[in-house]
């Protein structure tokens, strides 16, 4: 898998709205993973600061559970793994095929999606 993502580095300009060929439709769905992994990584700041102004209002005189960051810390460490095998597991119904690629990446950009309207929703909550 990675070979071809050194191919992705010197491609031509590609034409994502209308791939024709099966390496340019595995580039544009890298590209879409990388659009949504920005996303992401933009709401996961927002929750993320959202989520130690909440541990701030904790009296830990009291309260020893975890805070609200590191919980959502832990979550996202275990989410990150999941996600890599979960669609690793669904790139292996074309397993060392041309197709492989686009099945992973595909699968990357929609779990990526639904943890940022999970992580948009937390924030939503506290407000």
């Amino acid at each position: 898998m990675i070979a071809w993502l050194l191919l992705f580095a010197a491609a031509p300009a590609l034409n994502c709205k209308d791939p024709q060929a099966q390496l340019e439709m595995n580039m544009c769905a890298q590209r879409e993973f990388e659009r949504a992994d920005a996303e992401l990584n933009t709401q996961w700041r927002a929750t993320a600061a959202a989520m130690r102004e909440s541990d701030r209002g904790i009296d830990r005189k009291y309260d020893r559970e975890p805070g609200y960051f590191e919980t959502l810390l832990a979550a996202q460490r275990a989410w990150i793994t999941y996600r890599q095998q979960h669609c690793l597991g669904e790139s292996f119904e074309a397993r060392r095929g041309s197709l492989s690629p686009l099945l992973f990446s595909t699968c990357m950009s929609e779990l990526t999606r639904e943890r940022t309207k999970q992580l948009k929703a937390l924030v939503e909550v506290e407000n």
